[in-house]
């Protein structure tokens, strides 16, 4: 017959523990091997493919693009937006809270201890006296129970839960990177801020050259009118063109109407944009302004600076790395939980003698625990992480080339803008021309009324057009600097931190 010889427990205990601290390097899951490989060639490239046509340079861009265009009304708008808007302060609030979870994950990793006092007082019955009366206390004389018993109670109470396999590791890895891609929303705000303040800007300016320069055509029509109200008293015009003029006054001044409306939307919208209460702006903005001049030529750089410097491919990125993290904090469990428990105590009836040698006591307890059968609870939070790492890295691809889509749309846009507005100058030069020389033949009477009243209709809808022009060519330049991922940045170079997503594909 064979004999086996078995170990006490609490030895095979404290072997299983050896070899369980032995692995406590161990880290499970997949490692984070950066972000995938998307567009490649487009990444590597010298320049965009759009940007021939849009006199630019491959120079690095400016992260304070708003400066380049020499308007100080602008550059403290936009300050102020970055300081006081709402939605900037929602989304450093949101980091805030990542970063307070952060901390509180790393907590985890650490021994739990907590301190406890207490001082019970108590009364035991007296069984002595409750047998002798037949266990009903009825009868006999009125002998109760012992007197009360008090006691003083002090003590630690400790716990670990020893990182094993690296759950916990993981946890905080997935947590830092969720960090870090909030602080790209953040970015990612600022960004679109800038850019929208620097629209609204552009609207008003636009809607106030508009209504300056309809009120002007509006008023040399009124003159008009009247000099040939005159005329008409004279005898040497007609009442039909008396009617002609006043209805072309007519319809000049109705576009003041829905001009006026505009520019009170944009200033409130710039006001709301800044922090700020509707109507706030108004007396600093009100005044008709030129808008914006633009650079001669619009510094770029390459690709791959704005695959480093786009907040949104820097957050979709540290997103995809939380997410390939939580793979392993689900596989961890599958293996055994190791604690250590651990109690530190004294009792005693005297405050005085709390403290004694002789009331000190301890326990101590390492806690296995393994949850061996889930019927497959596990497996599938498994198999669920790891379609949330697949489902980021596709969101990644998207962000990455949409980035590029929007880059090389916003250089074809603001070239043939450039184009657009060249050839709209043209037209304007030559109504202006046309229509100088029709008053010089109206006035010398061999132009009637019509023809002039056809080149001045001519002349300020060219003029309107140019204005225009102008505003949506700075929104194109709004639009590419925003395509950029600039605005952000407080330093002269990129984060080194944005850099990751890309350079590990390198």
């Amino acid at each position: 017959m064979s004999t086996y010889r078995y170990l006490p427990v609490a030895s095979a205990l404290a072997i299983a523990l050896a070899a369980a601290c032995a692995l406590g390097a161990c880290t499970v899951g997949p490692d984070y091997q950066g972000a995938p490989p998307v567009a490649s060639d487009a990444a590597h490239s010298a320049t965009f493919v759009r940007a021939s046509s849009a006199n630019v340079l491959t120079t690095r861009a400016p992260s304070a693009w708003w400066r380049t265009l020499g308007d100080t009304q602008l550059n403290a708008l936009i300050d102020a937006a970055l300081a006081h808007n709402p939605d900037v302060h929602a989304a450093q609030e949101r980091l805030r809270q990542a970063r307070a979870q952060l901390v509180r994950q790393r907590a985890d990793e650490l021994p739990k201890l907590s301190a406890n006092a207490a001082a019970p007082r108590m009364r035991e019955p007296n069984l002595g006296t409750f047998l002798s009366q037949g266990g009903n206390g009825s009868t006999g004389s009125a002998g109760g129970g012992q007197g009360p018993l008090q006691l003083y109670t002090a003590g630690l109470d400790a716990s670990w839960e020893i990182d094993l396999f690296g759950g916990t590791r993981r946890a905080i890895e997935a947590q830092s990177a969720q960090a870090e891609a909030l602080d790209a929303d953040l970015a990612d705000t600022q960004v679109s801020l800038a850019a929208e303040v620097a629209q609204a800007y552009v609207d008003l300016r636009d809607e106030q050259q508009r209504l300056a320069l309809a009120q002007r055509s509006a008023d040399a029509q009124q003159r008009m009118l009247t000099l040939t109200q005159q005329r008409r008293a004279g005898g040497t015009a007609a009442d039909v063109d008396v009617e002609r003029l006043t209805g072309q006054v007519q319809t000049t001044r109705a576009t003041l109407v829905p001009l006026d409306a505009q520019i009170a939307e944009s200033l409130d919208r710039l006001a709301v944009l800044t922090g700020r209460a509707p109507g706030a702006l108004d007396a600093g903005l009100s005044t008709s302004q030129a808008m914006p001049t633009l650079p001669t030529s619009v510094p770029i750089g390459e690709p791959a600076t704005m695959l480093r410097q786009r907040p949104d491919i820097r957050a979709a990125e540290r997103r995809l790395a939380s997410s390939n993290a939580q793979i392993g904090e689900h596989v961890a469990d599958y293996f055994p939980k190791v604690s250590l428990l651990g109690d530190l105590g004294y009792t005693a009836a005297e405050p005085a003698h709390l403290f004694r040698k002789t009331n000190f006591s301890w326990a101590g307890l390492p806690y296995l625990q393994w949850n061996v059968f889930d019927f497959g609870r596990t497996t599938a939070d498994v198999h669920s992480a790891q379609a949330a790492r697949d489902e980021a890295s596709a969101r990644y691809e998207h962000t990455v080339l949409a980035a590029l889509q929007d880059a090389n749309t916003a250089l074809s846009r603001y070239g043939h803008q450039r184009e657009h507005l060249v050839r709209l100058q043209a037209v304007q030069a030559s109504a202006d021309h046309a229509a100088t020389l029709m008053d010089q033949r109206y006035r010398a009477g061999v132009a009637t009324l019509i023809d002039l009243l056809d080149t001045q209709r001519t002349q300020f809808s060219a003029q309107q057009d140019v204005v225009a022009g102008q505003a949506e060519l700075l929104k194109d330049f709004v639009l590419l600097q925003k395509s950029l991922g600039l605005g952000w940045q407080t330093e002269a170079e990129p984060d080194s931190s944005v850099q990751t997503a890309q350079d590990r594909n390198n």
